[in-house]
């Protein structure tokens, strides 16, 4: 009859069945060329292993406590002078105190990056403070942009200490005042100071 079309051994496959098949060699492919480098890095050992953590910590397990104590050394003396209110400055010191006793070669855990990147903080979230906040939307807008100014200048005048980005939202949040300023300032000249003294015996951790 016309219109059937038959072949020796029966008829032709429908256009389903080989879109079915085609698509099928496609998803194949391109699951084979992505699992490849996936599957020869977990063969390489490039994952974290703990062998490996294990390793680390019996060579450095003196650092990893002399450094921990330090930290907390200096942060317990920046909190003699931060008050609890000022909860968002004082985890930027924090953050400055990771920084600066377990990435100690890092170029921001430099004085100049230390001391400088918080100055500028302090700066740019007091400049903020300036700006009229009648509104929720106004408020949020000036603490986003003393971050931004603050990263802005820190690159511009190579003193970049991500911490700093805190202080500027912290005191842009809170307000200014001499107190906080001398806090900032004091905590990271106490940071750098011992950073400093002791960088000979201070190791990266990370």
């Amino acid at each position: 009859m016309k219109g059937n079309r038959h072949v020796k051994g029966g008829a032709w496959p429908s256009v389903k069945a080989r879109a079915r098949n085609t698509l099928m060699s496609i998803a194949f492919l391109m699951i084979k060329m992505a699992g490849r480098p996936v599957l020869s890095r977990k063969i390489k050992g490039e994952p974290n292993s703990l062998g490996k953590y294990v390793e680390k910590f019996k060579l450095f397990w003196k650092n990893y406590l002399y450094q921990s104590f330090l930290a907390t050394l200096a942060v317990l003396v920046v909190l003699l002078f931060l008050s609890i209110e000022q909860a968002v400055i004082i985890a930027s010191i924090g953050a400055s105190a990771f920084i600066v006793f377990a990435m100690p070669k890092n170029v921001t855990a430099k004085p100049r990056n230390v001391i400088g990147g918080h100055i500028v903080g302090l700066l740019s979230g007091s400049l903020c403070t300036l700006l009229p906040q009648p509104s929720f939307l106004y408020s949020i807008s000036a603490y986003s942009l003393a971050v931004g100014i603050s990263i802005f200048i820190m690159v511009v005048i190579d003193t970049e200490h991500p911490p700093a980005a805190g202080t500027a939202l912290g005191v842009a949040m809170k307000g200014f005042s001499l107190h906080v300023a001398i806090a900032v300032i004091t905590s990271a000249v106490i940071l750098s100071s011992i950073h400093y003294i002791l960088k000979s015996s201070l190791k990266d951790l990370t």
